[in-house]
């Protein structure tokens, strides 16, 4: 094997490309993705049967299809649009469907909103009932009750499986590469390989790449959860 082709100089200087734009899709989707996630828990748990309805059907949509096809209707599908394209110059917001990384943030952010709205849902649902009537006894009213008893709460529980939901993201971030001009670190590892001919070496390189995220991340919600948990932990004798 000939792993010096990878610590080439200029392939190290891909590889290190390819993880800036790797991580900034990653923090950039995770960030918008928050936010839509935030309002679409709330909608899903709110009074309102339409919005929940809607809400419903959108995440039922985005967790029953593949990302990678998410990524294809968005880039090739309505970037390609006539309608879009004749915009794309001008008229905000099309003027961004024709940049790659737009388009592959959008995919995205929308996919990771589905799944992190329905587990913030899930969380907000099985609050405790004592806690919230907790709230109503200091005179707290729906919104107060939502905001500083119900949600903070729910965040919390929701770490576990927002960590998975994180790490799910990073491996994700690979189908990028479908993308053309998106040099992503299994984008550059793709170009390494049709350059040289070293599949091998090029996709181990990028697995371990991918392999020290991850071991970041979950040493990240690993502090997270000894923070924010404790009071869930078992107790010692």
């Amino acid at each position: 094997m000939k792993w010096e082709v990878i610590f080439e100089p200029k392939n190290l200087e891909l590889f290190g490309s390819g993880i800036l734009t790797t991580l900034g899709l990653l923090f950039s989707s995770l960030g918008i993705g928050a936010v839509l996630a935030l309002v679409f828990a709330l909608l899903l748990t709110g009074p309102w049967a339409a919005a929940r309805w809607i809400v419903g059907s959108y995440t039922y949509v985005i967790r029953g299809t593949p990302l990678l096809i998410q990524v294809y209707l968005i880039y090739y599908g309505l970037g390609q649009l006539e309608w879009i394209q004749q915009r794309w110059d001008s008229v905000w917001p099309w003027t961004h469907f024709k940049e790659p990384f737009f388009c592959a943030l959008l995919a995205f952010s929308l996919n990771t909103a589905g799944y992190t709205a329905e587990m913030l849902a899930g969380a907000i649902r099985e609050t405790h009932a004592g806690e919230i009537e907790a709230g109503q006894a200091y005179g707290m009213g729906r919104v107060q009750v939502m905001l500083r008893i119900v949600l903070p709460s729910a965040m919390r529980r929701t770490l576990p499986a927002y960590s998975n939901e994180v790490v799910m993201m990073l491996q994700s971030t690979s189908l990028a590469s479908a993308v053309p001009s998106m040099m992503d670190v299994t984008a550059v590892a793709s170009r390494i390989y049709s350059d040289y001919y070293l599949p091998f070496e090029a996709y181990l390189a990028a697995a371990a790449i991918y392999l020290v995220a991850t071991f970041c991340l979950v040493g990240v919600f690993r502090l997270a959860e000894r923070k924010f948990l404790a009071h869930l932990a078992p107790r010692k004798s």
